[in-house]
């Protein structure tokens, strides 16, 4: 009788699994976003047009992830620290500030200019549209400049972990 084969001794990395974990939620959160259109930037943008060509359609979208992730969040909350890691990665902070205030405008403006946020604009990516290639660099940078300006700012530090 012979043993089973016994698995590559990377497959049982933790970091292995957790890449590929994260590798096959972004698939399954992409493969979302291009089915729902929402990597189509005249899809989000008639959306946010109230007054013009508003199309009421990306609300379903909306309602169903936010009761996806309320249940989400309720399953496994319960529990007493995740799959592939050591603790929960919460927000420590819990205020509302000018930080975050200028955050959600600043991203709601380029939301609504673009037709783009940092999901779909990935998954466009693998779509290959053209426009995806400007705004990824551009999104990367912003990402590396609000890191540095939370290092030269020691209070902050907590809040960008």
């Amino acid at each position: 009788m012979t043993s089973p084969p016994s698995r590559p001794a990377a497959f049982a990395s933790p970091g292995l699994r957790r890449i590929g974990a994260a590798l096959l939620s972004g698939l399954v959160f992409g493969a979302g976003l291009a089915i729902a259109q929402m990597t189509d930037p005249r899809k989000v943008l008639n959306f946010l047009d109230l007054v013009g060509t508003w199309d009421a359609s990306l609300m379903f979208v909306l309602g169903g992830a936010v009761v996806v992730a309320f249940a989400g969040y309720r399953i496994v909350l319960r529990r007493a620290k995740p799959l592939l890691d050591d603790r929960f990665h919460l927000p420590q902070s819990t205020s509302v500030d000018v930080a975050l205030i200028g955050g959600a405008v600043l991203f709601g403006l380029g939301w609504g200019l673009a037709g783009y946020c940092p999901g779909p604009v990935i998954a466009s990516l693998g779509l290959h549209d053209p426009e995806a290639l400007w705004f990824v660099p551009a999104l990367a940078l912003g990402a590396l400049a609000q890191r540095w300006r939370a290092r030269q700012r020691p209070s902050s530090a907590a809040d960008t972990a």
